[in-house]
């Protein structure tokens, strides 16, 4: 059986077909759209080798290979193809494929159709062992006589130096490894790249999806850092869009030879897939992972506006995921170059340049590799190297996913590494944030926590549950109980630990301690919840806690100080301490936590919001660009203007329910005589939330609750009937909180299911 389409080939035909002609023929048979093919399976190689009598030669060469000689390694891969591409293919093989490919043709209604013609190794694409792009591809391959010479090709390319040196490391005998070869129809994408059905690192529910324009070989290869795409598979939510200068795309020249080629300057910086594609890529990719039973690892392409499947495999580098805590990056240096975290940790060496295959015997055992693009041929430097670092390639190209499964960390895409980083200078990169710092550090591992108990399934929910944090102590164990992030970290604690005023650091000429005293203590919260949100909340302490720091004797007398000289409307008055704040958020963004969100509080008009951003800007950090910025929503004047406060620009609101109502009912909720009057559920605070999350979630912009009302059962099923995000609350009541998000979450679609049925 020389040739099998892929009509008659499923997901156990590996021995026949290898990973990938057997996966086609599974999407073929589950109805996904594939471009149509055949295989020229593993026994038609085999018996190729034999009819030729080059198998025991073959075998010999490779006997005596010292694998991690490269050069060695190399000439001995050269002789080996040169011996399979000079020998002759038995006859009654060539009709065979021939004759498959003239069918092929006139399937298409096409004449020399073109074909993309790929290697199908029988170890290929198994969960145990990722042996992607270490064979070769050829594209646009027409006529008879070039399909023969390109089978022939990708036998040879089993032999690939990568290739072999795999199979060595993985314990695979060169002798029981076939290979067989697809031969597919061209999709001649307009846009292409690659579809993880869950994120490779972590193992979360989000489509993580990379294209970029042309053919998805640019994608796959490094070539290009394409654009990256994350999508919730729960709503299909678009939850990230990253745009890349895509340099550089594959396309047909007029000989219908694929060739790599600029792309044309308007569309470098273009977004390559609307939000349409993205889900329709999302909603295939569910289908898919459905169909298999696991998460899988997709290309997909877009071909005059048809989605198409050109590859699926199951994902080989999650394993038990878990989460793990970086090391912290504090004491590092400088951030040198930036890129996308494409395999998780901390790893630290001596950077070695290559920018030639020739130069990979220069990467010794612990250096940091930096390369312009990541290819296969750089597995065997790879094992030594202790991380990488490249400009190009994208978190789903060829190398990130070898990276991922020698458990090296990787950053790619910077852009610029190979120039800025200097040969043999020690630097310590961050797999996971995509940073590469000044210096070597010394980390220390740290032994995991004993698990306590059996762990149950954990409860999902589109509402966030995130967690309230004053202290940075209480991060690590307000992060153990699961919260998707912080919805409120209170600024003041942080602030006044060091018992001197604010102001104090700023008219002794001491501003750096100030920021780094802010800096340092938010760090230990953003590290613990990385890459999860926190909201920070700026300075919101009233006049009678500042009286007793050091420096605070001139503090004013109030009588009220809760509705006094506060929030916003003080920091205004000093906007160098904002600005303090402010710079201390973007350092901490440039150490790579850009996962802190600033929040100003206790704002009564638009024109505040203004202000504070226009600070923000000051010191050289954009709102909205930069970082994410939002409000609380404490006063009713916010919540009544909330439109207004959106024209002007917000990313997220979190309502802070017990000022807001205190200050609708005029009720000092610390005051025993009128406490009795105090509720979270007086129809005026509910309509003024309401009225709050209803135009936020018709404008798009993010809204929590950390005030009291979101631990109270039945005012969040309310809350989240009426749209709202998250729900914030304190650390003992997350695990709560979520049961009854849960619940409120299945009543609604319970309510919705039965009326469709009235």
């Amino acid at each position: 059986m020389y040739v099998v389409k892929f009509e008659d080939l499923n997901k156990s035909d590996i021995g026949i077909a290898g990973g990938k002609g057997a996966n086609l023929g599974e999407l073929t048979q589950a109805g996904i759209p594939v471009p149509p093919g055949f295989v020229v399976t593993a026994e038609t190689y085999q018996k190729f080798m034999e009819d030729a009598g080059i198998n025991d030669k073959v075998m010999e060469i490779l006997d005596k290979i010292d694998i991690n000689d490269t050069k060695a390694l190399q000439a001995a891969s050269e002789e080996i193809k040169s011996i399979i591409n000079s020998a002759p293919i038995p006859e009654d093989m060539i009709l065979f494929i021939t004759e498959a490919y003239n069918q092929l043709c006139q399937r298409v209604g096409e004449d020399d159709t073109d074909v993309a013609i790929r290697s199908s190794a029988t170890a290929e694409d198994l969960p145990e062992a990722s042996f992607a792009g270490q064979q070769d591809t050829f594209l646009h391959v027409s006529g008879n006589d070039e399909v023969i010479e390109y089978i022939r090709k990708c036998w040879a390319s089993l032999f690939e130096a990568r290739a072999i040196f795999y199979r060595e490391e993985n314990d695979f005998e060169h002798s029981k490894v076939y290979i067989a070869v697809v031969v597919q129809k061209m999709a001649n994408a307009d846009k292409a790249g690659v579809m993880f059905t869950v994120n490779p690192s972590t193992g979360e529910e989000i489509a993580l999806i990379e294209g970029s324009w042309g053919l998805g070989e640019a994608v796959v290869s490094g070539d290009v850092t394409p654009d990256n795409y994350q999508v919730d598979k729960k709503n299909n939510e678009i939850i990230n869009v990253t745009i890349s200068d895509k340099k550089v795309m594959y396309t047909n020249d007029e000989n219908g030879t694929s060739i790599k080629v600029d792309v044309p300057e308007d569309k470098r910086n273009e977004r390559v897939l609307s939000d349409a594609e993205l889900i329709e890529l999302t909603e295939m990719g569910k289908r898919v992972q459905s169909h298999y039973g696991e998460p899988m690892d997709t290309e997909w392409a877009f071909e005059n506006g048809m989605l198409f499947l050109l590859q699926a495999r199951p994902i080989t580098t999650l394993g038990d995921v878990e989460e793990q805590k970086d090391d912290e990056s504090a004491d590092v240096g400088d951030v040198l170059v930036r890129g996308l975290g494409a395999s998780p940790g901390m790893a630290s060496g001596k950077v070695k340049i290559v920018l030639d295959i020739d130069e990979l015997d220069k990467i010794l055992e612990g250096d940091i590799m930096v390369t312009t693009m990541t290819t296969p041929d750089m597995v065997p430097a790879m094992r030594r190297a202790s991380g990488i670092v490249t400009d190009e390639g994208g978190v789903t190209c060829h190398a990130s996913i070898i990276s991922r499964e020698l458990g090296i960390p990787c950053v790619v895409g910077t852009g610029n590494a190979t120039t800025t980083l200097k040969e043999n200078v020690g630097v310590t990169l961050d797999g996971k944030k995509g940073l590469v710092f000044e210096g070597i550090s010394e980390t220390k591992s740290e032994e995991a926590a004993p698990v306590v108990g059996a762990a149950a399934a954990p409860i999902i929910t589109v509402t966030e549950v995130k967690a309230n944090v004053s202290m940075p102590e209480a991060a690590e164990k307000a992060a153990a109980t699961g919260a998707d992030g912080v919805g409120l970290l209170r600024t003041e604690h942080l602030m006044l630990t060091s018992g001197i005023h604010p102001g104090k650091f700023i008219a002794d000429g001491n501003e750096d301690e100030l920021i780094d005293t802010i800096a340092d203590n938010v760090m230990i919260v953003a590290d613990a919840f990385y890459p999860r949100p926190v909201w920070y909340r700026t300075l919101d302490a009233p006049t009678d806690e500042f009286i007793t720091l050091e420096g605070g004797e001139n503090e004013p007398r109030e009588h009220n100080p809760m509705l006094g000289w506060r929030g916003i409307r003080r920091e205004l008055d000093q906007p160098e301490i904002l600005k303090c704040e402010f710079k201390a958020i973007k350092k901490l963004h440039e150490k790579g936590y850009t996962n802190i969100g600033i929040m100003i509080p206790l704002s009564q008009s638009p024109e505040e919001l203004k202000q504070a951003k226009a600070l923000c800007s000051e010191v050289g950090f954009e709102p909205h660009k930069d970082v994410e910025f939002g409000m609380m929503v404490e006063i009713p004047a916010a919540a009544i203007m909330i439109d207004e406060y959106i024209k002007v620009g917000i990313d997220f609101v979190s309502l802070g329910t017990n000022d807001l109502t205190q200050y609708t009912l005029a009720v000092d909720r610390n005051n025993e005589f009128v406490a009795k009057h105090y509720s979270e559920e007086h129809p005026a605070v509910m309509k003024l939330i309401e009225r709050t999350i209803r135009k936020c979630a018709e404008a798009g912009v993010k809204c929590s609750i950390c005030g009291q009302a979101g631990s109270v059962p039945h005012i969040v099923e309310k809350l989240v009937e009426f749209g709202i995000t998250s729900v914030s609350s304190n650390t003992d009541a997350i695990a709560d909180v979520r049961k009854t998000v849960a619940r409120a979450e299945q009543k609604i679609i319970l309510d919705a299911a039965r009326k469709r049925l009235e």
